[in-house]
């Protein structure tokens, strides 16, 4: 029997997302991107991205089925991106996504915005093997996960960022550097021209055992901003090339080390390596010259699904659809900060009230 179609949106930051996926097939899906009403500000602001997403909830759905070639009466489920984000944001989409299920009569699953990205990669290369290691990379989160089940079993964390993500490192390196906004493609593009090896930055806790797979870019940052500074004292011309070049190798230097090594230290022959940063051409060609001689098969999904959309929040909706898993109660409510343990994300406002 076939499963339902599940739409699948996105809004947790400045993209507004919309996916429709059956039995894991991506059918369509379409993404707003607010980005260049931040770019002047150099971040994201996030009542702007609120009002972009008010804009933009119902024209991207409608663009989705569109290119999926369905209407709203083959909508089967609603998944919807409950946590982590900007509040506003989440709020704007969880509020159209109950409109939508409600008007419907269809089920709501919430969905972790991080598993999203895990589940973004079945959409291009089939299941998940069980077990695999998964890297994920973005502007606000580094972690390394062994994931089993990703719509049943607890997600394990082997590491986590402990300061700034990989892509916060991006971003405010590239502002010093005098890069425009969204730092991490303007790395990547200044550092086509460099020389990876001109300037020695350090590689964060890539000695320490007892942190061996957690991540801190806070230092690489510091230890960027203070190179860029100290030629601009001398009063010469910053070697911007060589910098962003030398910046982007001790990110995907200390990614792929740490990936590979929890790969063979847990006997995990797939990693799966995803977020925005996964986007970044050092990242993706170093983890593939690693796992190659490591024997460790590597998973990337393109770039249209590195960062945020709707496709990945339908993947998870997808298999939780058919993992059976109970719907969202109708008072489910977002959570800014919530951890990732589970792919599904059903929090309800006040529950820690209700339970004093």
């Amino acid at each position: 029997m076939e499963s339902p179609v599940v739409l699948g949106t996105e809004s947790s930051c400045d993209e507004t997302g919309a996916g429709l996926v059956r039995d894991g097939r991506l059918l369509g899906h379409a993404v707003a991107s607010s980005m260049d009403e931040h770019a002047r500000f150099g971040g994201v602001v996030p009542e702007i991205a609120a009002r972009a997403h008010l804009h933009s909830f119902m024209p991207v759905v409608r663009e989705a089925l569109d290119r999926a070639g369905l209407g709203m009466a083959d909508i089967g489920a609603v998944a919807v991106t409950t946590g982590p984000g900007l509040s506003g944001a989440l709020q704007v989409g969880l509020a159209g996504a109950k409109t939508l299920a409600f008007s419907l009569g269809v089920p709501l699953y919430g969905v972790h915005h991080l598993a999203g990205h895990v589940a973004a990669d079945t959409l291009e290369h089939g299941p998940l093997p069980e077990p695999c290691m998964v890297l994920i990379v973005s502007g606000g989160h580094t972690s390394l996960l062994l994931v089993r089940d990703l719509a049943r079993d607890p997600i394990v964390h082997l590491g986590d960022t402990i300061d700034d993500a990989a892509g916060e490192c991006f971003d405010k390196v590239a502002r010093v550097f005098g890069l425009p906004y969204p730092g991490g493609p303007a790395i990547d593009r200044s550092a086509r021209e460099g020389d990876p090896r001109a300037v020695a930055f350090p590689r964060p806790l890539t000695g320490a055992r007892d942190a061996r797979y957690d991540f801190s870019f806070s230092g690489l940052k510091t230890s960027a901003a203070r190179w860029a500074e100290q030629h601009r004292l001398r009063g010469g011309e910053l070697p911007l090339a060589d910098g962003a070049a030398s910046l982007q190798e001790a990110v995907a230097d200390v990614l792929t080390r740490k990936a590979v090594a929890a790969c063979r230290e847990h006997g995990v022959g797939t990693l799966v390596v995803v977020g925005g940063v996964a986007a970044n051409s050092r990242v993706r060609a170093l983890a593939e010259e690693r796992c190659r001689a490591a024997g460790i098969v590597l998973r990337v999904p393109s770039l249209n699904l590195c960062t945020d959309n709707g496709a990945m929040i339908a993947a998870v909706g997808d298999l939780l659809v058919r993992a059976g898993t109970e719907p969202a109660p109708l008072d489910v409510s977002i959570d800014p900060s919530a951890p990732l343990e589970y792919a599904a994300l059903h929090p309800v406002a006040l529950a820690a009230v209700r339970s004093a």
